[in-house]
C-alpha cells in the first residue's frame, strides 16, 4: 500500500517509538512511510521534527536520489534500534546497555546545534536551541535525538508491543496502573473486542 494514502501513525506516546512505528501494518498490508526520500521528509513534517521551511529548502536544494539515500539510512537506523528495543523492553536499562547504543552516540556526534535568542513569553528573551540543516544527513539528527531521549527518559519496563495478533506497533505505557494493551482502542482494541464477542457467541451456540 502506498504510504501517501494514509497519514503516519503517532500512537506511541514517545517520539522515538513513533519513529519505529513508521513501518507498520495498520490494516491488512504493511506500509513503510519512509520508503523513499519524499516519504522521509513527509514523515518528519508530520512528526513535527523538522521546521517546514527547512524541509522546503531540502526539497529545492537536493536531488531526490540524495534524499533517497538518507531514507535508506533512516530505515537502517530504525531496524537497528528496533532490535535494541525488542531486546530491552520490559526491563530497566542499565549502564551496561551503553555499548549497544554506541552507534547512536556516533550519529549524535555529527549534529550541528546552536543557541539563539528569541522573543520570550515570561521575559523579553529566551535562549532556544536551533539546528543547522546543511545537508540531507542533518535530517537524521532529530530522529537520533528522539531515540536518545527515549532511552534516557522512558521506563523501559513499560515499553510494550501491541497485543494485536498482526500488529507490529510499539508504545510507552503511560496509563495509570500500566494496563495499556493495544496501540489504539479504535483499531486493535476494537478488533479484540469483536473477536471476543464472536467467540462467546460461538461457545454459546456449541454448548
Amino acid at each position: 500500500m502506498d504510504y501517501r494514502q494514509i497519514p503516519a501513525l503517532f500512537v506511541a506516546d514517545a517520539p522515538g517509538l513513533d519513529f519505529l512505528n513508521s513501518v507498520a501494518t495498520p490494516v491488512d498490508e504493511q506500509i513503510d512511510w519512509i520508503v523513499d526520500g519524499a516519504g522521509l521528509l513527509d514523515w518528519l513534517e508530520q512528526a513535527g521534527m523538522v521546521p517546514a521551511d527547512a524541509l522546503a529548502e531540502m526539497r529545492e536544494r537536493f536531488a531526490s536520489a540524495e534524499l533517497d539515500v538518507m531514507a535508506a539510512q533512516a530505515r537502517e537506523l530504525r531496524e537497528w534500534f528496533r532490535r535494541f528495543v525488542n531486546a530491552s523492553k520490559g526491563r530497566p536499562l542499565t549502564a551496561g546497555d551503553l555499548g549497544e547504543l554506541e552507534p547512536l552516540n556516533r550519529l549524535l556526534e555529527r549534529d550541528e546545534r546552536y543557541g539563539a535568542l528569541v522573543p520570550g513569553e515570561d521575559a523579553a528573551f529566551e535562549l532556544r536551541e536551533r539546528r543547522r540543516w546543511k545537508s540531507p544527513e542533518s535530517l537524521l539528527m532529530p530522529i537520533a535525538e528522539a531515540l536518545a531521549r527515549l532511552v534516557c527518559d522512558e521506563d523501559f519496563t513499560q515499553v510494550k508491543a501491541c497485543e494485536g495478533p498482526r500488529c507490529t506497533l510499539l508504545f510507552a505505557d503511560h496509563t495509570r496502573g500500566h494496563a495499556r494493551r493495544w496501540c489504539s482502542m479504535a483499531v486493535c482494541g476494537n478488533r479484540a473486542k469483536v473477536a471476543a464477542h464472536r467467540k462467546r457467541r460461538k461457545d454459546l451456540q456449541d454448548a
